[in-house]
């Protein structure tokens, strides 16, 4: 990733409340659709365990691919880049802009956040390996008195956005000085693991117990939060600095590099932390997946036939990131390259990486998600222009093996600068899309291993809209609400274009039905891997007039 801080939050979903209002042309899926909360939703909630069959049984579910999208952000932590603004606020601060945050996202029409909760060998959570985050109060290893990433998780899926929870696997400091960590931080108390490289500290990935540390960290929250993906970023090896020489591993390498290049021995640290962690988080829980953002190019055609037509840094060679192999492996879930360059660059076409990564994932597994530089807008006289990102999806849309954008990062959408997201939303993000089936379960033989349908959806007018309420399916964790202009049969199909909304909850109000116009409402289940059932009876009202 690129550090920047920019931005203010709430700045988009401003523009686009106050546009849509000036023109009359807010619609269900200008803004948030809220969930019902208290006791609305235990009344719409009702189970009825046992029940048996769906309402419409002739009724297939959707089509599990199309209109499906990945619709992400990152928000950054460290350095207080997105989030927390500031350590030093209140608890009751750092909550309220966080929601802001997910205000905007879903403002966006958004699907899922990437929230950077390991960024140097510290935690967002209560963790037994390593202190509290000093980005959260300002001091490393102080308790915030909150569980923060609770928090933000339990936000996120109230808003119906997937959770990727995000580490940086070795680096440890941006500064050089190890008594300037917590007194508990596993580097102060292991030195002998920490290597001083340019102006930081990491981790020294050839060393067995960094690897295990790692594994521990991501496990201890896969085990004890609901959590979607476990994400890492491109930070493996060090990127080179001018002047700062060559990573200093040479006692490391001298034990365990076993008659290896020192390069190949490298790959193979990196390797034998991604694959240990994807086996391990799939044995634990088959539907968190597993995802990489690696640096957007794995190497040049000048260095390898089977490399891009680019000429920039190599991951491969630089960061020892073999980012081709993982997904030859399928040792990813998803792999996101930052493809952070403009369409026609001379050293790295946009353009012609896409296509090349969209060569790498065919016909395997991977699903292909593209890191976006929504943080370069307004850096130059091609990024001055509101529309390169949106050109970016137009150009995607060609290859059906992308399945979506991830945006770096979360304050640079929500300052909105030319312009560029609203226009990606007019453009791209115009009606909300449910994210893709997981790869574990993206395979149409298991079309039928969906959750039951939910059951009993009522609608009726409300104050402030159409509230829409329904049973709960005992395998479900989200459900999709589509809505539909005019009567319709109660048993129906229904498609990608006519989706309102995905939420957690039993039931939503729909503030933008229009009073005295009709409408009919579907809804259908979703699971842990985004596998949707079939659509259970709709229900068909008329909205309050006045």
């Amino acid at each position: 990733m690129v550090w920047t801080n920019k931005g203010t939050p709430g700045a988009l979903a401003r523009a686009l409340t106050a546009g849509a209002l000036a023109t009359g042309t807010l619609t269900a899926s200008a803004g948030c659709v809220p969930v019902l909360g208290g006791a609305d939703e235990r009344r719409a909630g009702d189970r009825a365990p046992g029940i048996a069959g769906a309402e419409c049984p002739d009724v297939p579910p959707p089509d599990g691919s199309k209109g499906r999208q990945l619709r992400g952000m990152w928000i950054a932590t460290v350095g207080n880049i997105d989030w927390p603004r500031d350590g030093r606020r209140a608890a009751d601060q750092q909550k309220a802009d966080f929601r802001r945050l997910l205000d905007n996202a879903r403002a966006m029409n958004l699907n899922a956040v990437f929230v950077q909760i390991r960024p140097n060998s510290d935690a967002f959570y209560d963790s037994p390996y390593e202190p509290w985050s000093q980005w959260i109060t300002g001091t490393p290893g102080k308790d915030p008195g909150y569980d923060v990433l609770k928090f933000m998780l339990d936000e996120a899926h109230a808003r119906g956005l997937e959770f990727h929870a995000w580490f940086n696997p070795y680096r440890v400091s941006r500064q050089s000085d190890l008594k300037k960590l917590a007194p508990d931080s596993p580097a102060r108390r292991n030195p002998g693991w920490v290597r001083k490289y340019g102006k930081g500290l990491w981790y020294d990935p050839g060393l067995p117990e960094v690897r295990d540390l790692v594994v521990k960290a991501v496990m201890d929250v896969v085990r004890k939060y609901d959590i979607d993906a476990v994400h890492f970023d491109d930070y493996f090896y060090p990127y080179p600095e001018a002047g700062a020489g060559e990573f200093p591993d040479q006692a490391t390498y001298k034990t365990y590099g076993k008659g290896m290049g020192k390069d190949d021995w490298r790959r193979h640290n990196v390797d034998t932390l991604v694959r240990t962690v994807s086996e391990r988080v799939h044995q634990a829980k088959p539907w968190v997946r597993f995802g990489i953002s690696p640096f957007g190019v794995w190497r040049n055609d000048s260095s390898d036939p089977d490399g891009s037509p680019t000429r920039a840094l190599q991951s491969y060679d630089d960061i020892h990131a073999d980012t081709r192999k993982w997904i030859r492996e399928g040792w990813v879930d998803y792999v996101t390259p930052q493809l952070y360059w403009t369409i026609g660059d001379a050293r790295a076409d946009y353009a012609k990486l896409v296509e090349w990564w969209a060569r790498q994932v065919r016909g395997t597994k991977v699903q292909l998600t593209i890191g976006q530089a929504a943080y370069r807008v307004g850096e130059d006289a091609v990024w001055r222009k509101p529309e390169e990102l949106s050109r970016h999806l137009k150009l995607n849309a060609r290859y059906p093996q992308v399945r979506g954008d991830v945006f770096f990062s979360a304050s640079d959408l929500a300052e909105n600068r030319h312009g560029f997201a609203a226009r990606l939303r007019k453009d791209h993000y115009g009606t909300p899309a449910l994210p893709p089936v997981a790869p574990a379960a993206d395979d149409k033989s298991k079309a039928g291993d969906g959750p039951a349908p939910a059951h009993g959806v009522r609608a009726e007018g409300a104050d402030g809209g159409v509230r829409v309420t329904w049973g709960a399916s005992e395998d479900a964790v989200g459900y999709a609400v589509y809505r539909v202009d005019g009567e319709r049969p109660a048993c129906a199909p229904v498609t990608a274009g006519t989706l309102l909304t995905a939420v957690r909850g039993g039931g939503i109000l729909d503030p933008t039905a229009k009073a005295g116009r009709t409408y009919t409402y579907y809804v259908t289940a979703l699971d842990r891997m985004q596998r949707e059932s079939a659509p259970a009876r709709g229900a068909t009202v008329t909205a309050r007039r006045g």
